[in-house]
Protein backbone atom coordinates (compact mmCIF):
# COMPACT_ATOMS: atom_id res chain seq x y z
CA UNK A 1 0.00 0.00 0.00
CA UNK A 2 0.94 3.55 -0.59
CA UNK A 3 -0.56 6.15 1.86
CA UNK A 4 -1.90 9.22 -0.40
CA UNK A 5 -1.76 11.75 2.10
CA UNK A 6 -2.46 12.32 5.86
CA UNK A 7 -3.70 15.62 7.91
CA UNK A 8 -4.57 15.87 11.25
CA UNK A 9 -8.11 16.02 12.07
CA UNK A 10 -9.92 16.51 15.33
CA UNK A 11 -6.64 15.18 17.20
CA UNK A 12 -6.97 12.29 14.82
CA UNK A 13 -5.34 12.06 11.76
CA UNK A 14 -7.71 11.68 8.12
CA UNK A 15 -5.52 9.32 5.37
CA UNK A 16 -6.21 8.51 2.23
CA UNK A 17 -4.48 5.23 1.08
CA UNK A 18 -3.70 3.41 -2.44
CA UNK A 19 -3.32 -0.38 -2.99
CA UNK A 20 -3.48 -2.62 -5.79
CA UNK A 21 -6.87 -4.48 -5.37
CA UNK A 22 -6.52 -8.19 -6.85
CA UNK A 23 -10.72 -8.99 -6.52
CA UNK A 24 -11.00 -5.32 -8.88
CA UNK A 25 -7.59 -5.85 -10.62
CA UNK A 26 -6.66 -1.91 -10.45
CA UNK A 27 -5.67 -0.06 -8.05
CA UNK A 28 -7.90 1.46 -5.76
CA UNK A 29 -7.76 4.60 -2.78
CA UNK A 30 -9.99 4.59 0.36
CA UNK A 31 -9.94 7.00 3.09
CA UNK A 32 -9.25 6.25 6.98
CA UNK A 33 -9.77 8.29 9.60
CA UNK A 34 -8.07 6.91 13.10
CA UNK A 35 -9.84 8.93 16.00
CA UNK A 36 -7.31 10.16 18.82
CA UNK A 37 -8.43 6.66 21.02
CA UNK A 38 -7.05 4.58 17.85
CA UNK A 39 -3.16 5.34 19.33
CA UNK A 40 -4.25 3.85 23.18
CA UNK A 41 -6.57 0.91 21.77
CA UNK A 42 -8.30 -0.95 19.14
CA UNK A 43 -11.42 1.08 17.93
CA UNK A 44 -14.48 0.11 15.93
CA UNK A 45 -14.87 0.79 12.20
CA UNK A 46 -17.76 2.48 10.43
CA UNK A 47 -17.43 1.87 6.63
CA UNK A 48 -19.60 4.57 4.10
CA UNK A 49 -20.46 3.75 1.13
CA UNK A 50 -21.06 6.77 -1.46
CA UNK A 51 -23.07 7.48 -4.41
CA UNK A 52 -22.74 7.86 -8.10
CA UNK A 53 -20.11 9.95 -9.71
CA UNK A 54 -18.63 9.90 -6.29
CA UNK A 55 -14.83 9.00 -4.83
CA UNK A 56 -13.52 8.38 -1.53
CA UNK A 57 -12.82 12.20 -1.53
CA UNK A 58 -16.48 13.06 -1.09
CA UNK A 59 -17.30 11.96 2.07
CA UNK A 60 -13.71 12.18 3.70
CA UNK A 61 -14.47 16.13 2.66
CA UNK A 62 -17.64 17.02 2.76
CA UNK A 63 -19.90 14.90 5.01
CA UNK A 64 -18.08 16.41 8.35
CA UNK A 65 -18.02 13.16 10.43
CA UNK A 66 -14.11 13.22 11.43
CA UNK A 67 -15.25 15.77 14.94
CA UNK A 68 -18.17 12.94 16.00
CA UNK A 69 -16.13 10.31 15.45
CA UNK A 70 -12.94 11.60 17.46
CA UNK A 71 -15.43 11.94 20.42
CA UNK A 72 -16.94 8.67 19.54
CA UNK A 73 -13.79 6.65 19.50
CA UNK A 74 -14.55 5.37 15.73
CA UNK A 75 -12.62 4.86 13.13
CA UNK A 76 -14.06 5.78 9.44
CA UNK A 77 -13.31 3.81 6.27
CA UNK A 78 -14.88 5.39 3.02
CA UNK A 79 -13.57 3.50 -0.24
CA UNK A 80 -13.77 4.68 -4.26
CA UNK A 81 -17.33 3.83 -5.76
CA UNK A 82 -15.96 1.87 -8.52
CA UNK A 83 -12.47 0.16 -10.11
CA UNK A 84 -10.53 2.76 -11.91
CA UNK A 85 -8.17 2.47 -14.47
CA UNK A 86 -7.42 2.91 -18.54
CA UNK A 87 -8.79 -0.75 -19.19
CA UNK A 88 -11.20 -0.26 -16.38
CA UNK A 89 -14.79 -0.77 -19.03
CA UNK A 90 -16.72 2.74 -18.75
CA UNK A 91 -20.01 3.95 -20.12
CA UNK A 92 -20.63 7.21 -21.41
CA UNK A 93 -23.54 8.30 -18.64
CA UNK A 94 -22.66 9.25 -15.45
CA UNK A 95 -25.08 5.95 -13.54
CA UNK A 96 -23.26 3.61 -15.06
CA UNK A 97 -19.44 2.00 -15.21
CA UNK A 98 -16.93 3.80 -13.57
CA UNK A 99 -18.29 6.12 -10.48
CA UNK A 100 -21.02 3.87 -10.24
CA UNK A 101 -20.57 0.19 -9.29
CA UNK A 102 -23.55 -0.30 -7.27
CA UNK A 103 -21.55 -2.81 -5.13
CA UNK A 104 -22.79 -5.78 -6.97
CA UNK A 105 -20.64 -8.70 -8.81
CA UNK A 106 -21.15 -8.30 -12.27
CA UNK A 107 -21.40 -11.09 -14.26
CA UNK A 108 -21.64 -9.42 -17.98
CA UNK A 109 -18.84 -8.80 -20.05
CA UNK A 110 -17.19 -6.41 -20.19
CA UNK A 111 -17.60 -5.36 -16.68
CA UNK A 112 -17.17 -8.61 -14.87
CA UNK A 113 -13.38 -8.34 -15.27
CA UNK A 114 -13.62 -5.58 -12.77
CA UNK A 115 -16.67 -5.12 -11.78
CA UNK A 116 -16.36 -6.82 -8.33
CA UNK A 117 -17.44 -3.87 -5.68
CA UNK A 118 -19.26 -6.67 -3.19
CA UNK A 119 -16.56 -8.82 -2.70
CA UNK A 120 -14.52 -5.58 -2.56
CA UNK A 121 -15.79 -4.24 0.35
CA UNK A 122 -17.58 -6.92 1.91
CA UNK A 123 -14.26 -9.32 1.55
CA UNK A 124 -11.02 -7.54 0.63
CA UNK A 125 -10.98 -4.39 2.01
CA UNK A 126 -12.02 -5.77 5.75
CA UNK A 127 -9.27 -7.77 5.22
CA UNK A 128 -6.57 -5.60 4.40
CA UNK A 129 -8.06 -3.68 7.11
CA UNK A 130 -7.07 -6.14 9.32
CA UNK A 131 -3.77 -6.84 8.22
CA UNK A 132 -2.47 -3.42 8.17
CA UNK A 133 -4.34 -1.48 10.59
CA UNK A 134 -3.86 -2.87 13.85
CA UNK A 135 -6.45 -0.35 15.84
CA UNK A 136 -9.13 -1.30 13.45
CA UNK A 137 -11.28 -3.88 15.27
CA UNK A 138 -13.30 -5.78 12.38
CA UNK A 139 -14.58 -7.67 14.66
CA UNK A 140 -17.43 -4.81 15.56
CA UNK A 141 -17.77 -3.06 11.84
CA UNK A 142 -21.33 -1.19 10.79
CA UNK A 143 -22.05 -0.11 7.61
CA UNK A 144 -23.75 2.95 6.06
CA UNK A 145 -23.81 4.96 2.82
CA UNK A 146 -25.66 7.88 0.73
CA UNK A 147 -28.18 6.89 -2.24
CA UNK A 148 -26.23 4.13 -4.37
CA UNK A 149 -24.18 3.82 -1.68
CA UNK A 150 -27.03 3.37 0.78
CA UNK A 151 -28.23 0.64 -1.55
CA UNK A 152 -24.50 -0.97 -1.20
CA UNK A 153 -24.56 -0.67 2.89
CA UNK A 154 -28.35 -2.33 3.32
CA UNK A 155 -27.60 -5.41 0.33
CA UNK A 156 -24.21 -6.09 1.86
CA UNK A 157 -25.59 -6.20 5.40
CA UNK A 158 -28.45 -8.19 4.18
CA UNK A 159 -26.00 -10.51 2.80
CA UNK A 160 -23.85 -10.80 5.27
CA UNK A 161 -25.62 -10.70 8.84
CA UNK A 162 -23.17 -12.16 10.50
CA UNK A 163 -19.94 -9.91 9.76
CA UNK A 164 -21.72 -6.50 10.38
CA UNK A 165 -23.34 -5.22 13.99
CA UNK A 166 -25.27 -2.21 12.63
CA UNK A 167 -26.29 -0.82 9.20
CA UNK A 168 -27.67 2.71 7.84
CA UNK A 169 -28.48 4.78 5.07
CA UNK A 170 -29.39 8.42 3.57
CA UNK A 171 -31.65 8.40 0.96
CA UNK A 172 -31.19 5.04 -0.58
CA UNK A 173 -31.82 3.41 -3.59
CA UNK A 174 -34.01 0.14 -1.71
CA UNK A 175 -35.37 -1.68 -4.53
CA UNK A 176 -33.13 -1.00 -7.62
CA UNK A 177 -35.26 -3.66 -9.46
CA UNK A 178 -38.04 -1.13 -9.78
CA UNK A 179 -36.55 1.90 -10.57
CA UNK A 180 -34.54 3.26 -13.53
CA UNK A 181 -31.14 3.67 -12.67
CA UNK A 182 -31.02 -0.29 -11.01
CA UNK A 183 -32.63 -1.22 -14.54
CA UNK A 184 -29.69 0.71 -16.16
CA UNK A 185 -27.29 -0.80 -13.93
CA UNK A 186 -28.00 -4.12 -13.21
CA UNK A 187 -29.31 -5.01 -16.99
CA UNK A 188 -25.50 -4.19 -17.85
CA UNK A 189 -24.09 -5.23 -14.93
CA UNK A 190 -25.79 -8.94 -14.51
CA UNK A 191 -27.99 -9.34 -17.69
CA UNK A 192 -31.28 -9.31 -18.60
CA UNK A 193 -32.36 -12.06 -16.71
CA UNK A 194 -34.26 -10.08 -13.83
CA UNK A 195 -34.47 -13.44 -11.51
CA UNK A 196 -30.41 -12.51 -11.05
CA UNK A 197 -31.88 -9.19 -9.79
CA UNK A 198 -33.19 -9.66 -6.59
CA UNK A 199 -30.17 -10.99 -4.70
CA UNK A 200 -28.90 -7.01 -5.02
CA UNK A 201 -32.40 -5.68 -4.08
CA UNK A 202 -33.04 -4.20 -0.42
CA UNK A 203 -36.53 -4.89 -0.69
CA UNK A 204 -36.17 -8.56 -1.96
CA UNK A 205 -33.55 -9.21 0.49
CA UNK A 206 -35.61 -8.25 3.48
CA UNK A 207 -37.56 -11.21 3.41
CA UNK A 208 -34.69 -13.77 3.18
CA UNK A 209 -32.18 -12.09 5.84
CA UNK A 210 -31.72 -13.09 9.48
CA UNK A 211 -30.52 -9.42 9.95
CA UNK A 212 -32.91 -7.91 12.59
CA UNK A 213 -30.87 -5.31 14.13
CA UNK A 214 -32.25 -1.74 14.21
CA UNK A 215 -31.65 0.04 11.22
CA UNK A 216 -31.80 4.33 10.79
CA UNK A 217 -32.82 6.12 7.23
CA UNK A 218 -33.32 9.40 6.31
CA UNK A 219 -34.95 10.85 3.63
CA UNK A 220 -35.05 14.16 2.82
CA UNK A 221 -38.19 15.17 0.88
CA UNK A 222 -37.38 17.82 -1.08
CA UNK A 223 -34.63 15.38 -2.78
CA UNK A 224 -35.60 15.29 -6.37
CA UNK A 225 -34.95 11.63 -7.23
CA UNK A 226 -37.50 10.57 -4.12
CA UNK A 227 -40.74 9.80 -6.20
CA UNK A 228 -38.87 7.89 -9.06
CA UNK A 229 -35.42 6.42 -8.10
CA UNK A 230 -35.68 6.22 -4.64
CA UNK A 231 -39.17 4.96 -3.45
CA UNK A 232 -38.50 4.54 0.47
CA UNK A 233 -42.23 3.84 1.08
CA UNK A 234 -41.30 0.16 -0.64
CA UNK A 235 -38.58 -0.53 2.23
CA UNK A 236 -40.97 0.63 4.97
CA UNK A 237 -43.14 -2.22 4.00
CA UNK A 238 -40.57 -4.87 2.85
CA UNK A 239 -38.99 -4.22 6.45
CA UNK A 240 -42.56 -4.31 8.29
CA UNK A 241 -43.49 -7.54 6.72
CA UNK A 242 -40.13 -9.13 7.62
CA UNK A 243 -40.12 -7.93 11.13
CA UNK A 244 -37.23 -5.83 10.75
CA UNK A 245 -36.96 -2.63 12.75
CA UNK A 246 -36.64 0.31 10.48
CA UNK A 247 -36.08 3.83 11.72
CA UNK A 248 -37.58 5.78 8.68
CA UNK A 249 -36.80 9.85 9.11
CA UNK A 250 -38.63 12.07 6.59
CA UNK A 251 -36.65 15.24 7.10
CA UNK A 252 -38.25 18.29 5.58
CA UNK A 253 -36.84 20.37 2.90
CA UNK A 254 -33.62 18.63 2.30
CA UNK A 255 -32.91 17.45 -0.54
CA UNK A 256 -30.48 15.00 -2.10
CA UNK A 257 -26.76 16.68 -1.62
CA UNK A 258 -24.26 16.35 1.16
CA UNK A 259 -25.80 19.28 2.94
CA UNK A 260 -28.61 16.65 3.98
CA UNK A 261 -26.05 14.00 4.29
CA UNK A 262 -23.84 16.49 7.15
CA UNK A 263 -26.70 17.62 8.42
CA UNK A 264 -27.62 13.72 10.11
CA UNK A 265 -24.51 12.15 10.16
CA UNK A 266 -23.89 12.83 13.78
CA UNK A 267 -27.19 10.75 14.23
CA UNK A 268 -25.94 8.07 12.41
CA UNK A 269 -22.85 7.88 14.23
CA UNK A 270 -24.25 7.76 17.00
CA UNK A 271 -26.39 5.06 15.95
CA UNK A 272 -23.19 2.85 15.23
CA UNK A 273 -21.83 3.60 18.41
CA UNK A 274 -24.64 2.71 20.35
CA UNK A 275 -24.44 -0.70 18.70
CA UNK A 276 -20.85 -1.82 18.16
CA UNK A 277 -20.20 -0.62 21.81
CA UNK A 278 -22.38 -3.50 23.03
CA UNK A 279 -19.95 -6.83 24.25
Amino acid sequence: MERVSRSRSFGGWQEVWSHRSDVLSCDMRFGVYAPPAAERRRCPVVMFLSGLTCTEDNFVVKAGAQRVAAELGLILVAPDTSPRGDDVADDPGWDLGKGAGFYVNATQAPWAAHYRMQDYVADELPALLRSSFPAADLDRIGLFGHSMGGHGALVTAFRHPDRYRSVSAFAPIVAPTQVPWGHKAFAAYLGEDRSTWAAWDACELAATTSWRQPILVDQGTADGFLEVQLQPHRFVQACGRAGIPLTMRLQDGYDHGYHFVSSFVEDHLRHHAAALERP
